[in-house]
């Protein structure tokens, strides 16, 4: 966690200055109805949303030092229930939907909450997190708190909130996934960067969590590179498994040091020489991230490829010196599907590098389509010919499916907005589509009679 630097404080005080002085505050405190209070959270809430958000994006290590500056009560509890659900949603969970860690943060929220002179008003807004909150926190953990609450009113309020039902296992697998897409689109990740190797065993999966998100929303992450090319440098990490998806996803999405990324390539050098099962391990974690909501860009490829020692004659050499003619000729030139080819037919179909390839392939041609425009629909019957090259190296179930589920996509895409039927545009779609989905074995003929007459 990092201090609040001076000019996010400097913006908080200036909030915090405009809510006491305001005239909304002056007439809450002389009625104390809800009434004037919402009309206080809609005028300061975006406010301090706005600056929440500008520190999540840019400076993300000091999210809870931000937090712990809200919780000052002459903020008058406002954004105190957004934090809160932040809070809960942060904390790790295992695979019992419980926290790993008890949850000290909410802890500190709740009880400010419990404190705040506004409770009243403030509780209508929390009700369904605490219950998340409390549903994954363990009894023990909830007892403690509860006894540390003097307040009756606020006390019994709580209790209420310990709902028996969420203590089978169902109910709070559906109550959590529920809950969490609320925050769908919200940035409050933050993370802990461990110091030595216990601290990594504990920290080292929201550590991973967190590289990652950053990675997918692609951020500014210029505040955190300081911390990793400390976590780099530490030799206690080094032979650690836990620390390899740390340097994979570092090395592929972080503009670390030139000293850091030479520290990456020689960790790597070592575990590549010291242990056979490495090799396995690390087209493991490069397939989950294939499968993740990261994207692997031919960027984050060439910077693996640029860390890894070619010199060393091995598997990983061998994968990124294909990936390097990937990116070097393109997938779609003949050399590369040539070269796709030989590499495949050396390996299994079914082995590791092969999964790693075919989704890496596959994900060139989602990042084509996907970003191919209506008006440009004959570029992708041009491009197709190169899928059914893959196709036809790969002869894989799922590949295809992954295709044909691309390729409708973008056929749906294209029937949005050429809608006549009888127009030339139409005309060409639907015999291109007739006659390639059935000879792929996409739809047989009666799907595709559907398909172009769908029934109403």
């Amino acid at each position: 966690m990092e201090a609040l630097a001076l000019n996010y404080k400097n913006h908080l005080e200036q909030l915090k200055l405009a809510i006491q002085n305001s005239d909304l505050l002056t007439m809450y405190l002389d009625s104390e109805t809800e009434d004037i209070y919402k009309q206080m959270i809609e005028g300061f809430e975006p406010h301090l949303l706005e600056l929440y958000q500008m520190v999540a994006d840019k400076s993300a290590l000091q999210l809870v030092s931000l937090e712990t500056e809200l919780l000052d009560p002459a903020f008058e509890g406002l954004f105190l229930p957004r934090i809160l659900g932040y809070a809960v949603l942060r904390g790790e969970i295992d695979a019992n939907y419980k926290y790993k860690r008890p949850q000290d943060h909410f802890k500190k929220i709740l009880n400010a909450i419990s404190e705040s002179a506004n409770f009243e008003w403030i509780k209508n807004r929390i009700g369904q997190t605490v219950q998340v909150g409390f549903a994954l926190s363990s009894d023990i953990w909830l007892t403690n708190l509860l006894e540390n609450i003097s307040n009756k009113k606020v006390k019994g309020f709580l209790i209420q909130q310990k709902v028996e039902k969420f203590r089978d296992l169902n109910h709070r697998i559906s109550l959590y996934n529920s809950y969490k897409k609320q925050f769908k689109n919200q940035n409050f990740n933050t993370t802990e960067f461990p110091s030595n190797l216990p601290e990594l065993k504990v920290l080292g999966s929201s550590l991973i969590n967190f590289l990652k998100y950053r990675a997918h929303w692609k951020f500014n992450n210029e505040s955190i590179l300081p911390h990793l090319d400390t976590l780099i440098s530490n030799e206690s990490f080094h032979n650690d498994p836990d620390f390899l998806e740390v340097i994979m996803l570092t090395g592929m999405f972080y503009d670390v040091s030139a000293k850091s990324q030479d520290t990456i390539s020689a960790i790597f050098d070592k575990l590549r020489k010291g242990s056979e099962l490495f090799e396995q391990k690390f087209f493991q974690h490069l397939l989950s991230l294939y499968r993740s909501e990261v994207e692997i860009t031919p960027d984050a490829d060439k910077r693996m490829s640029k860390i890894i020692n070619k010199s060393v004659t091995d598997g990983l050499s061998e994968y990124y010196n294909l990936m390097d003619i990937v990116h070097t000729k393109g997938y779609v030139h003949e050399d590369t599907i040539a070269e796709v080819s030989a590499y495949y037919e050396k390996h299994k179909g079914l082995s590791i590098e092969n999964e790693c390839l075919r989704d890496g392939i596959f994900g060139y041609c989602e990042s084509f389509l996907n970003n191919l425009d209506a008006e440009s629909y004959h570029e992708y019957f041009e491009i197709n010919k190169v899928f059914v090259s893959y196709i036809n190296t790969f002869y894989n179930q799922k590949f295809n499916q992954n295709i044909k589920d691309l390729s409708l996509k973008y056929i749906h895409k294209l029937f949005d907005v050429y809608v006549d039927k009888r127009g030339r545009d139409y005309q060409d779609i639907k015999k291109f589509v007739t006659s390639t989905f059935l000879d792929l074995g996409f739809k047989n003929e009666k799907e595709l009679k559907e398909f172009f007459n769908p029934k109403k």
